[in-house]
């Protein structure tokens, strides 16, 4: 009865399932949401510039509207001719998948991964292949893995700056290598402006077809607020950008009053960001002294964003490890949901409520100083 772009009747995993049958105290090491973690929002000030967006005229532009797209061009140095706006980035995706490719065709992304990507692709019927990221001193991306992905139905190279969960931008030199492949590069960038031990660059080219994603969900902590942004960078640009308008006309998403608004919102945003900024850099230092005491376990390098992973012993599947943790009042992410190769991954938020946090990581640590001994 139902189209073939997704799994409708697909089980939920043993997480999930063992999740909602769970009783008594939690510490969510999970959370990625940040309007659920104790940030102060500046409410009154946001409540004033959508009061004054609502009285906006609607009169659409299929780009955006033109205050809106000059609004974010000042914050990105860029011709607001260069932006179309999407209700998210989830949509900016969908936009640029009906853009770039027809079912059957593929695009190419890293592993590890968000898994979100992967269900965005398959409701458009387009095929993923991945290539590994490298861990050696940092994640490193080596074009050398992606040319053999690359095919005759291969429309696309998305990369992730940072990358969730691995927190690896992709630097300068990975960029420019990037840009030799010959295929458009769509470069999501929500977490960029969340440097870590790292500090990245946008991935904005004129040698090569690139489309740029950012959005108020990370940037501005306001994920409820739905707007997000395609910049488009390289030779074809202005026909790309053409055929955005067309797709984006059939939609009309994004809302007149958070477009009128974004002005005003986009100047509140770094009092938002400074404080999920510290909550990162406070919980992952959390994180690494907890963890320090035990020889067995490792924080990975984590440049920029809002995650964190932990290499643990290969002592068992990782979600029977999460499972048990899960037993203990901690939930956590195993490596699979995130396409890790093998086992011996976690994932955790650092957006987490610190308190939270800290008790959460304490138990995960005391359970590693009793099942990693040596």
């Amino acid at each position: 009865m139902f189209s073939k772009r997704a799994a409708w009747d697909s089980p939920l995993n043993r997480l999930t399932l063992a999740r909602r049958a769970h009783v008594g105290a939690l510490h969510d090491l999970t959370e990625a949401n940040p309007t659920r973690v104790g940030i102060s929002y500046p409410i009154e000030e946001l409540s004033e510039a959508l009061a004054r967006g609502a009285g906006a005229r609607y009169d659409p532009d299929p780009r955006g509207l033109a205050s809106a797209r000059k609004a974010v061009a000042l914050t990105l140095d860029c011709d607001p001719d260069d932006l179309i706006l999407t209700a998210s980035t989830s949509e900016a995706y969908s936009f640029l998948l009906k853009l770039l490719t027809d079912p059957g065709d593929e695009i190419i992304t890293a592993t590890p991964a968000y898994p979100l990507i992967e269900h965005l692709a398959s409701m458009e019927m387009v095929h993923l292949r991945s290539f590994p990221l490298e861990l050696h001193r940092r994640w490193e991306i080596d074009s050398g893995q992606i040319l053999p992905q690359i095919t005759s139905r291969t429309r696309a190279l998305l990369v992730v700056n940072p990358n969730n969960p691995t927190g690896s931008y992709v630097s300068s030199d990975e960029q420019s290598a990037l840009a030799t492949l010959g295929v458009p590069i769509i470069s999501d960038e929500v977490f960029l402006d969340y440097p870590l031990d790292g500090n990245g660059s946008t991935f904005v080219r004129e040698d090569a077809l690139t489309f740029t994603l950012g959005g108020l969900s990370k940037s501005a902590g306001l994920p409820h607020f739905k707007l997000a942004w395609i910049r488009v960078s390289g030779p074809g640009k202005r026909e790309a950008i053409a055929g955005l308008e067309q797709i984006a006309d059939n939609f009309l998403s994004v809302a007149t009053p958070v477009q009128a608004a974004l002005g005003d919102l986009l100047r509140l945003a770094p009092r938002i960001r400074e404080q999920i900024a510290a909550r990162v850099r406070s919980n992952l230092e959390t994180l690494r002294g907890q963890l320090a005491q035990i020889p067995a376990a490792e924080v990975l390098p984590v440049e920029g964003g809002w995650t964190a992973v932990v290499r643990v012993p290969k002592l068992q599947p990782d979600e029977e490890l999460a499972l048990r943790l899960l037993e203990r009042g901690v939930l956590i992410q195993p490596g699979y949901f995130f396409d890790f190769e093998g086992e011996g991954f976690l994932v955790v938020s650092l957006l987490t409520e610190p308190d939270t946090f800290a008790a959460g990581v304490t138990i995960t640590a005391a359970a590693g100083k009793e099942w990693w001994r040596g």
